[in-house]
């Protein structure tokens, strides 16, 4: 009898361990390494934008359109490539909870890679305030034109494709309607 209690009672332990609850990415940010030069970090981070130290294994995550696997220790993982110039880096990370993602612009000067964190509503600002401002002074439509291609032209040079774009934009307003 003490037999097939103790073995209910370790097979009771070993389900409530195997179900335990696992650890998603939620949010995350890009940092500049400190241990190598011209390279960045990816930190798992909550809402209050504190590292989650237990974050730790792989996780698939798509850079600028390309799958990576990257291995997180204490919250922190390391992107392996060098960033030789500036650029836009779009970065987005899928799991059970949804999809995470977040655009960055990392501006490179010298040695230093600074990372900036780009919001959807700028991205649809930005083209919506030149038009406006284009259609409210008729005479400048032309200038509206001309600074919109600009526009566009920068950031295409940087890694920032039309369809990058658009993805951007919607995986904001999914996020700003669900919560």
């Amino acid at each position: 009898m003490k037999k097939i209690l103790f073995a209910a009672l370790f097979l009771c332990i070993s389900v409530t361990m195997a179900l335990a609850d696992t650890v998603s990415i939620k949010q995350f940010t890009i940092k500049e390494n400190p241990f190598a030069r011209q390279e960045i970090a990816i930190v798992a981070t909550d809402t209050a934008g504190l590292v989650q130290e237990n974050v730790s294994g792989k996780f698939a995550f798509t850079i600028n359109g390309f799958d990576n696997e990257l291995t997180f220790q204490s919250g922190t993982a390391f992107y392996r490539h060098k960033v030789q110039k500036s650029a836009f880096m779009y970065i987005k990370h899928k799991n059970e909870a949804g999809t995470h993602s977040g655009l960055y612009y990392i501006y490179k000067r010298g040695d230093k890679l600074t990372p900036l964190h780009i919001s959807w509503m700028w991205l649809v600002a930005i083209p919506l305030i030149i038009i406006f401002a284009g259609y409210l002074f008729k005479r400048f439509i032309i200038l509206a034109v001309i600074v919109l291609v600009i526009f566009i032209y920068f950031n295409h040079s940087n890694g920032l494709s039309i369809p990058t774009f658009f993805e951007s934009i919607f995986d904001g307003l999914k996020h700003a309607v669900t919560g």
